[in-house]
Order: structure tokens, then sequence, then C-alpha cells
């Protein structure tokens, strides 16, 4: 006998609302799971996360456990994108990962004066 779910976004929505509003830590799978359901890569959600790629793969293979801070993030990230909300926290940390991004590019010049070495804006 074939069963047949007739809305499979709707129960995947209730499942990943339960993850994030459980209050035990999120598994491997479970953190693949809301990935995977907020559409985004391993890169992207590292970078709104401010982590690598590479950390992303390790929380979802479990060869690392992912720090609270950025469970907590997902968990935020996912209630905005379910709730249909305007975005605000996920380009607020788009923002913040660009900025440091940019920040990392610029090289950092000093001079020494007669007060002691100096940063060049």
């Amino acid at each position: 006998m074939a069963v047949a779910i007739h809305n499979i976004d709707g129960l995947h929505k209730a499942i990943g609302l339960f993850l994030v509003t459980s209050k035990k830590d999120l598994s491997k799978k479970e953190i693949q799971f809301l990935r995977n359901e907020m559409l985004m890569s391993q890169y992207t959600l590292g970078k709104l996360l401010g982590v690598s790629e590479q950390a992303v793969q390790r929380w979802e293979t479990g060869k690392t456990g992912i720090p609270k801070p950025s469970e907590f993030l997902l968990r935020i990230l996912y209630r905005e994108q379910t709730n249909n909300q305007s975005g605000n926290i996920s380009m607020l940390l788009k923002a913040v990962a660009d900025l440091e991004d940019k920040i990392n590019e610029k090289p950092l010049l000093f001079v020494d004066t007669k007060e002691g070495w100096q940063s060049v804006a």
C-alpha cells in the first residue's frame, strides 16, 4: 500500500519548527535538514554564521559539534525564513560577513613615528 503526503512542504515546515523550538541540541542530520529547507549551500550558511564552509561540513558529518552561538543563529534564521519575515536578520548577518571580507582584504599599514608605531587609515 502506497502512502501519499499531500502537503510535504507543510510537513517539512512543521518538522523544522519543531527542531528549532526544541531545547535539545541539534544533531548533524537536523542541521543539514534545516540548511536544506532554507535552500542554502554550506558555503552560504557558513558565510551568514561567520564560519567556513568546512566548519558547516564538519557539523553535518558529526566530526565536530556546532557551537552554541552558531546553533542559536541557525534557529533564528530558520524561524525568520519560515515565518516569511522581511529577512532583516539574514541581511544583517550578510552585511557583517561582507564587511569582514572587506576588512580582511585591506592591508594593514603602520608607520614609525616619534610617538611610536601608528596605523595608517
